[in-house]
């Protein structure tokens, strides 16, 4: 319980968090924050890491100068690692295959956000990848069901581009163009509870969807 806790700390402060990393470790923030973006996509059982509301206050924190970090350096970075993750969760779910889908539940694994990032791919193929970027859970897991289907992997490496450049230009942009504004400054924790807030809507929504349907 109180490691949950200090991980909601983090995730709910992360302009705080981030800042005093910036602080202590400097340029070494762009491996800190690759690490964390490959991670968040490139396994499915790291769903859970933070990635809107991180690309956001980066943004913010370039913006300001903190530590010298350079708006393009750090969306060339983040570019980079969420292509490399998206790359590494379809090869992932290419040498599983699609047994997966009999795994259960468990602490590490997520059957019912697999299952629905399924339906959902089934529906816009490959535009799901694009899509996706911007929705928690479907992010962590298109890349990992692309690999268990049919798409060749030029066509994978295509849409990985677009979505990855679309989700981490657009977030890390917007931070950047909004950090310096007085209120956004000193509201910054409630614009990452809302982003958060916002981005698991459709979330909510599917799972109403699927207990209305049951």
């Amino acid at each position: 319980m109180d490691l949950l806790m200090q991980f909601m700390d983090i995730v709910l402060h992360l302009d705080k968090h981030l800042a005093l990393l910036v602080q202590q470790y400097g340029l070494w923030i762009y491996g800190i924050l690759f690490v964390i973006i490959f991670a968040e996509t490139g396994f499915v059982v790291t769903p859970f890491l933070p990635g809107d509301s991180l690309l956001f206050v980066a943004g913010a924190l370039a913006a300001i100068g903190e530590g010298g970090m350079d708006i393009l350096i750090l969306m060339g970075v983040l570019t980079t690692a969420a292509v490399l993750g998206n790359t590494l969760n379809y090869q992932i779910g290419r040498f599983l295959g699609p047994k997966v889908f009999h795994w259960e539940n468990s602490r590490f694994f997520n059957r019912d956000a697999l299952v629905k990032t399924h339906a959902f791919y089934e529906r816009h193929g490959g535009k799901t990848l694009v899509i996706s970027r911007f929705l928690p859970l479907f992010r962590t897991f298109a890349p990992f069901v692309a690999g268990i289907g049919s798409m060749s992997y030029a066509k994978f490496t295509l849409f990985n581009l677009i979505g990855a450049l679309a989700w981490v230009v657009s977030l890390c942009l917007a931070g950047y163009w909004l950090g310096n504004l007085p209120w956004v400054r000193a509201n910054l924790t409630l614009i990452i509870v809302g982003i958060i807030a916002f981005t698991l809507v459709p979330v909510g929504i599917g799972y109403l969807k699927h207990k209305t349907a049951a």
